[in-house]
């Protein structure tokens, strides 16, 4: 009996002793998940970080030290008039410095590994004009920034809304909905943009508010139906073929696309979308045609 007592005793404190250090084992697999996420999601939010010193790099200290602390060597360029690489960057620093060109970022989205800048720029006689608005997309790398799209047009001062092209709200809100936002959207580039099925335009946009910031179009589904109407009159009608790109963080969703546009030539159209309950409530766009030649083969997109 004692040495049963005694087999059975060491069984118990064997079992514990394995539970003990079961647990131990999970917790540590547990911290070390923890650490590992806490650390990724860390990382993910410097993005931003990252990008607005890259840019005050190029645009306000003009540094081209710090300019290769936030850039890769091998830095992809889809700037259709700039070479690709971080060579070209550095070599356009003096230029940039000397006609004292700076930047204004107004909203900064992340979504992965892209960050998108709705910037405006003053003194860019460089990029077409003096004052020009931009959507600059960048993807970040390994805490440096690797690749580069954008779209660039002139600032107009006189709009058809009375907007402006980069005013109105700012701030991101409702991160959770961000995947059902870049749903919406993508569903109404298909079926509006892309024409698939434009009758279900008032499924997406809120008939109630509908603020637009394209500089020849009025606020309200009327006034984009208006413009719609003006532009099959003459024959003008934009097209879009492909979305390339649905980048989104919480109320705001831009998506970058290709298509036709002023007697089919080529054009890059970038839109940004405000979305509230569940509807499209604004919109900021900038559309660029396409030059035939370009200063590297990576294309726009």
């Amino acid at each position: 009996m004692k040495t049963q007592l005694i087999t059975l005793g060491t069984c118990l404190a064997l079992l514990v002793s394995c539970n003990n250090a079961s647990k131990t084992s999970e917790n540590k697999t547990k911290d070390k998940m923890e650490t590992e996420t806490v650390q990724t999601e860390s990382t993910m939010k410097d993005l931003k970080s990252i990008v607005n010193k890259g840019q005050d790099a190029f645009f306000k200290d003009y540094n081209e030290t710090d300019l290769r602390t936030y850039f890769n060597e091998d830095y992809i360029q889809h700037n259709p008039h700039v070479p690709t690489g971080l060579e070209p960057v550095v070599a356009f620093l003096p230029d940039l410095k000397e006609a004292g060109t700076t930047v204004k970022t107004h909203r900064l989205l992340q979504d992965g590994d892209l960050v998108v800048a709705h910037n405006s720029y003053d003194n860019a006689q460089a990029f077409g004009a003096k004052e020009i608005v931009a959507f600059d997309i960048y993807r970040v790398e390994n805490g440096k920034i690797a690749e580069h799209w954008d779209a660039i047009t002139p600032i107009v001062t006189e709009t058809a809304s009375g907007r402006s092209q980069t005013d109105g709200p700012t701030t991101v809100i409702d991160v959770a909905k961000t995947e059902a936002n870049k749903t919406l959207v993508k569903n109404f580039v298909n079926d509006v943009l892309m024409g698939k099925n434009p009758s279900k335009i008032s499924e997406y946009i809120n008939p109630e508010k509908y603020y637009q910031h394209n500089t020849q179009v009025k606020d309200g589904l009327k006034g984009l139906g208006e413009a719609i109407e003006y532009l099959k009159s003459q024959n003008n009608m934009f097209v879009y073929h492909k979305v390339h790109r649905v980048i989104g963080e919480g109320n705001f969703v831009l998506t970058q696309s290709e298509g036709e546009w002023n007697g089919g030539k080529p054009h890059a159209y970038y839109d940004l979308f405000r979305i509230d309950d569940g509807k499209l409530v604004e919109h900021w766009d900038i559309i660029q045609e396409i030059p035939a030649e370009q200063a590297h083969s990576n294309t726009m997109f």
